[in-house]
């Protein structure tokens, strides 16, 4: 096929390349070939093909003169009705709103500007259909902090657990504090109520069990103290 591939981009193709492929396919068709395995090689289909040939018809000179719709569209929006529009958007009340909230608001105050989707049309040819007004910029995920217990009284991990009793619909509650590192039960508790005053005076003993101090000052040796690091499911089983 003369080393000739257009690889499907037929309305960027000149009218001389578009000749060459004519010719090209009429000659691999007279010795034998189908046009439609001749219009694969060059990288065509086979209706490409008959469009470009009815445009050499007679006088044609090849070229594509397809412009897209010619027809007038009555509800297309003025120039006018577009800087209203982004007018609109960019009022302190608006600024930070989406479409889908500003066109209801408008409607209720009797005003009709355009559809949301016309919004959405002026904004994004506008390049502001993101991060509009005072919405923030996307962060960064914030790393997961992971603990590791290496040692005694390194990291403890404390819970509420409701514990069953002979009469249906009563629960108590124990309280507990365990040392993750050795499975240690440092305190423990049970009561007829959640609180968090009894889980404070738990915590509390538990320290005092176990003579945890919190480091005093930046110059002292209790400094050197890593902070016990107390764990929690934040209500999740």
């Amino acid at each position: 096929m003369g080393g000739l591939l257009l690889g499907g981009r037929g309305r960027l193709t000149s009218a001389a390349h578009r000749r060459k492929a004519i010719e090209l396919i009429g000659e691999a068709n007279a010795a034998g070939a189908g046009l439609v395995s001749a219009c694969v090689e060059i990288g065509i289909c086979l209706r490409t093909l008959k469009r470009w040939r009815r445009a050499f018809v007679g006088d044609g000179d090849g070229k594509d003169r397809r412009k897209g719709s010619p027809r007038l569209v009555v509800h297309r929006l003025s120039e006018e009705e577009r800087q209203r529009i982004l007018l609109t958007c960019n009022q302190p009340e608006y600024a930070s709103l989406p479409p889908g909230q500003i066109v209801p608001a408008l409607a209720d105050q009797g005003l009709y500007i355009g559809s949301e989707s016309s919004f959405y049309r002026v904004l994004h040819q506008a390049r502001q259909c993101h991060r509009r007004g005072r919405a923030r910029l996307p962060q960064e995920p914030r790393s997961v902090p992971r603990l590791m217990a290496d040692r005694p009284n390194a990291v403890s991990s404390w819970d509420i657990t409701y514990l069953p009793t002979t009469v249906r619909g009563v629960w108590l509650y124990l309280y507990l504090v365990v040392d993750v590192w050795s499975r240690k039960v440092v305190a423990w508790d049970v009561a007829e109520a959640e609180s968090a005053e009894i889980a404070a005076d738990l915590v509390q003993r538990a320290c005092l069990k176990e003579r945890y101090r919190r480091p005093s000052g930046f110059g002292s040796r209790q400094c050197q103290q890593q902070p016990l690091i107390l764990h929690a499911d934040n209500g999740n089983a």
